[in-house]
């Protein structure tokens, strides 16, 4: 299981939300199956709707 705590920590070179999509979907093109949403991004330009970006992200609905 991805949980996104694992993916900040773990990819200190992120300086953004648009920087964290394509990092999603990349670990969900791998093989991964499930995805815990266990922490808010802390960006400044985190949206709203965060969670439903990366759920989207992750399940393939974004390219």
């Amino acid at each position: 299981m991805l949980k996104l705590s694992e993916l900040l920590v773990g990819d200190q070179d992120l300086q953004s939300f648009d920087d964290l999509v394509p990092l999603v979907q990349a670990v969900a093109r791998s093989g991964e199956r499930f995805f815990r949403m266990d922490v808010k991004p802390p960006y400044p330009d985190t949206p709203d709707n965060w969670e439903d970006r990366l759920e989207a992200a992750f399940s393939g609905l974004v390219r």
